[in-house]
């Protein structure tokens, strides 16, 4: 059976060829007669065993009415063709967007389909079914000897609705097909699993490197869940997160199944030597969603929860095992720190899943689905409040679903199961969340003093009575013995728990691993205080300054920036040894009083270096609503997926209400919001925090993004993470290019309509609809880290809560005491993106604070927001005299203000939307405008913009 599995892929996987797209239309032989056919004969030299072509043909059925029902067997006369190479018209998914690609019609057909033969004929493993559809699955997508790589991964499954790839059909099918031959019974399942907790293990941190631990970590555990999975039912069948070109995935591939090495002799994981290395993100979500075999759902789900336990207890085993021989207390497995361990661990992590079968679904005797679903509505029920029709089986989409459509007399299609798709996905969602809530545990009992990392559990111990003192009578525990073995991970004093140690000794674990592997990856923690330092370090760099005979003592160089490393390439000798070394002295803090002495005379640095940095933290709206499809903002309608060269004539023929009905959520849809967080979590997100700004990127996981950044590099980092979760820049874009300093940035990501061309790829995300919102805590370098990061998430929240999502929101700590608040959504009132995007966004809110923050570091004085703050209380309640009168005396006096300081013309015009952009905040307002400039002013002090001091 494990056979008939990996067959069925294969079979599944040639039952429509790669270039489809571009060969429909142009070869008079058809499109199966060319790659199709000269593959099987390879693969299957008998021919395919009927029992996997059954399987293959239902496969193809429910995967073609799953993501495209208005065309799933139908719709192949004149009005519904349409030649994709004369017009290559690509629909985003999420946003409905067409994307133009020009002319395809020079590519000959013949020539192409030969390409994509020989491409797939290399990919075969002779004698080995599994490896050989395991290379199809991972480099079927990928043509690098084409001269159309780029197309190549995104070429639609069908032309008539090109908002879904050939790849998504191709693994759905597979899917199907393998989970069907490996059934009992030929059912199906979705399987739904998390891992957990998430925000609670990653908050407890006393540093950036906790933080990073704490996030990869559950990554980690997450794919080992997910390896049992793909192991088992091959990594096509999850169907979110999609696992295709993931780092983990190709590193297991490699080593563990082992693929030819050759294939991945370039890959970035394998070649890059600092931890901007890719395997270093945090890519995997804690949730997944697989189709299994129905019969073999539980099983699967209870293994690997058995699994990631077992790995989180082997790993902590294994590092406690190395702290105990470093503290010299030898392999004695009966000192009480082992029992402890496995105390602590035993539930860890929390792990819940659900499974809906297929089978639910009824279906006639020719296999068509029945407009009545009364098991499936029998099963939704109780989770929608006893409704007849609940979810999806009560939405227009199904109404009109559930006739046989016929257009001029050809039938369009027929209802069958994978039309279902999203009633089986919202009765998952459901179950799911029903078995999370369901909170089964054991209770842990601790008699001493607990964890100094996460205040839980009892920190480990060689001897019980010890956990009885307090701190600073501690003298010779387990940790007090390896403090001075492991200077840079343990602080002193500090006592940690199992969950703890595993924590704070994964960065050092991890890298172990990969050494192990003959990956050899040097990783670095930038500090607070170098963030800090980064903005004068950047324009010291640029000078080449060196002074070598200013420095009181050589120090150990410490890790800057990316960005900055990159600036010392071709400098000096001296500039790039004194640029590591200078921010050691601030980490020093026995020295910190003489530095600021030397610092403070401007003779090294040219001026005043700054104390404060930002820490960064973004999260997509309205994930759930986006995966669960339930409300319309987040859904297109049918009629906006088609080419828009039939979308004309298939108004006129078919149905007003299932033109304009919106469409449901559906596989290739998940596969595609997956696919579009894969990709700015591990390309955009790093590019923007450490390629154009002074950053560090702590972790990216999908939609959240956890950051450093200097305070000078702050607004527009902001903005560019904006702009990149969505693929989204403006049409006229000189202007903003200018503001944001990436007119010399040759290898920025170029982003439109939901797309990005980066370092030769081309990435799909998640288009205009989709937004996020970000909270940024601008603090002092000695402010606790546990205290930033509270501020921190609380600033996250007033994003969403106070700006109303797609919003963005600072929170200014001055170390003297106090904090400026500032909320702001990403567009001025009365925009949406469409809109905005025609332009160049120089009036949106992050484009305003960047103008006003450059202006205070340039020519104007910073007197114009102090002397602001006085009139301001002054006004008029917005209130007692209405939006437009207060409005109207902001401009005025604001204006006059900003051209008294030194704005000049531009004062007006930010006057002007200021005072605009307030008007609407009525609660507010006032507060809006002081806050703003607050913030401008601060950000533009010196030693942040490379201005003058003004007084």
């Amino acid at each position: 059976m494990n056979s008939k599995l990996w067959q069925a892929k294969l079979a599944a996987w040639t039952h429509d060829p790669a270039e489809k797209a571009l060969v429909l239309l142009r070869d008079p032989a058809g499109h199966e007669s060319g790659t199709v056919r000269a593959l099987r004969e390879k693969l299957f030299p008998a021919g395919v065993p009927d029992d996997i072509e059954r399987c293959v043909r239902r496969a193809d059925h429910w995967a073609a009415a799953a993501d495209r029902p208005q065309f799933g067997g139908g719709g192949r006369d004149a009005w519904a063709r349409v030649n994709f190479a004369e017009s290559p018209i690509l629909i985003h998914p999420l946003s409905g967007e067409g994307f133009d690609l020009g002319k395809l019609s020079e590519i000959d057909p013949a020539h192409i389909q030969a390409l994509s033969e020989t491409h797939f004929e290399e990919l075969i493993i002779a004698d080995d079914v599994r490896k050989t559809a395991l290379m199809f699955w991972r480099f079927g997508p990928t043509l690098d000897r084409s001269t159309l790589p780029l197309l190549w991964q995104l070429l639609p499954a069908d032309t008539r609705q090109p908002d879904h790839t050939i790849w998504a059909h191709l693994d759905l099918a597979s899917a199907f097909a393998s989970a069907s031959i490996a059934d009992e019974h030929g059912d199906v399942a979705l399987l739904a699993m998390s891992f957990g907790p998430v925000q609670d293990f990653i908050a407890a941190a006393k540093s950036t490197s906790d933080l990073w631990a704490g996030s990869h970590l559950l990554s980690r555990i997450a794919w080992e869940g997910l390896k049992v999975i793909a192991e088992t039912c091959g990594p096509d069948a999850v169907l979110f997160p999609q696992l295709r070109g993931v780092p983990q995935v190709d590193l297991w591939l490699r080593f563990d199944v082992g693929l030819p090495a050759e294939r991945f002799a370039d890959a970035e994981w394998l070649t890059e030597k600092t931890d901007a290395n890719p395997l270093f993100i945090a890519a995997m979500p804690n949730k997944f969603v697989a189709l299994v075999p129905a019969g073999q759902a539980q099983a699967l789900a209870e293994r690997a929860s058995q699994v990631v336990r077992e790995w989180v207890r082997n790993e902590a085993q294994a590092i406690l095992a190395e702290v105990l021989e470093k503290a010299g207390f030898g392999a004695d497995t009966g000192l009480p720190c082992h029992a402890q361990l496995a105390e602590q661990l035993a539930d860890f992590p929390e792990v819940h899943w659900a499974a809906v079968p297929f089978s639910l679904i009824a279906l006639d005797g020719e296999g068509k689905a029945l407009p009545e679903q009364l098991r499936l509505a029998e099963s939704s029920r109780i989770f929608y409040g006893n409704v007849e029709k609940p979810g999806f089986l009560g939405s227009p989409a199904w109404a009109l679903l559930t006739r046989e459509l016929a257009v001029e007399g050809i039938m369009l299609f027929k209802p069958n199961p994978g039309m279902l798709y999203p009633a089986i996905y919202e009765l998952l969602d459901r179950v799911a969340a029903a078995a999370k809530s369901a909170r089964p545990f054991s209770p842990l009992i601790s008699e001493g003093f607990r964890c100094d990392l996460t205040g839980e559990a009892e920190w480990l111990t060689t001897d019980r009575e010890q956990l009885l003192r307090p701190r600073g009578q501690r003298l010779d525990t387990l940790w007090a013995r390896i403090a001075q073995e492991f200077p840079g991970l343990l602080k002193k004093g500090e006592h940690l728990s199992a969950l703890a140690m595993l924590k704070r000794f994964w960065p050092r674990r991890f890298a172990q691993t990969l050494a192990g592997l003959g990956i050899d990856v040097q990783r670095y923690v930038v500090s607070t205080h170098t963030l800090a330092l980064a903005g004068a370090l950047e324009r010291w760099i640029e000078r080449d300054a060196g002074r070598a005979d200013l420095l009181p003592e050589a120090k150990t160089p410490v890790a800057l920036p990316r960005r900055l490393m990159r600036k010392l390439i071709g400098k000096s000798t001296e500039t790039r040894r004194l640029a590591r070394t200078l921010p050691a002295w601030l980490d020093a803090a026995e020295n910190e009083e003489r530095v600021a002495r030397l610092l403070s005379s401007k003779e090294f640095l040219g001026a005043k270096p700054d104390t404060y940095y930002a820490l960064v933290m973004m999260d997509g709206d309205r994930m759930g609503a986006w995966l669960a499809g339930s409300e319309d903002d987040y859904l297109v309608r049918y009629g906006d997926t088609f080419h828009p060269a039939i979308r004309a004539v298939a108004r006129e023929k078919l149905p007003s209400e299932y033109f304009a009905a919106r469409r449901p959520v559906s596989p290739a849809r998940h596969m595609a919001i997956s696919a579009a967080l894969n990709d700015f979590a591990l390309h955009l997100a790093r590019h923007v925090v450490e390629d154009l700004c002074k950053g560090k990127l702590i972790y990216a996981g999908g939609d959240d993004v956890l950051a450093m950044v200097s305070v000078d590099d702050l607004l527009r980092c902001l903005l560019l993470l904006r702009l990149s979760y969505s693929g989204i820049w403006p049409e006229r874009d000189e202007a903003l290019v200018a503001l944001c300093g990436l007119a010399g940035e040759r290898q920025r990501a170029r982003l439109s309509r939901g797309f990005a061309r980066h370092e030769g790829r081309l990435l799909r995300l998640m288009g205009e609809r989709a937004t996020a919102s970000i909270g940024a805590v601008i603090a002092h370098h000695q402010a606790p880290l546990s205290s930033v990061l509270r501020e921190l998430r609380a600033t996250e929240k007033r994003a969403k809560q106070q700006g109303g999502r797609d919003a963005f929101s600072i929170n200014l700590m001055k170390r003297a005491g106090g904090a400026v608040h500032l909320t702001l959504p990403w567009l001025a009132p009365g925009q949406n993106w469409k809109d905005a995007l025609t332009g160049d966004l120089l009036d949106s809110p992050a484009a305003l604070l960047l103008r006003l923050m450059q202006g205070f570091a340039g020519k104007a004085s910073r007197r114009a927001a102090y002397l602001t703050q006085g009139w301001l209380a002054d006004l008029p309640a917005w209130k007692d005299i209405g939006s437009e009168a207060w409005q109207a005396l902001v401009t005025t006096n604001l204006g006059y203000q900003l051209k008294r300081q030194g704005f000049a013309d531009d004062g007006d015009v930010l006057a002007r939307h200021l005072a605009h952009l307030a008007a609407h905040m009525p609660e507010r307002a006032g507060e809006t405008v002081e806050n703003l400039l607050a913030v401008a002013e601060f950000l533009a002090r010196e030693g942040r913009a490379g201005n003058k001091e003004t007084v």
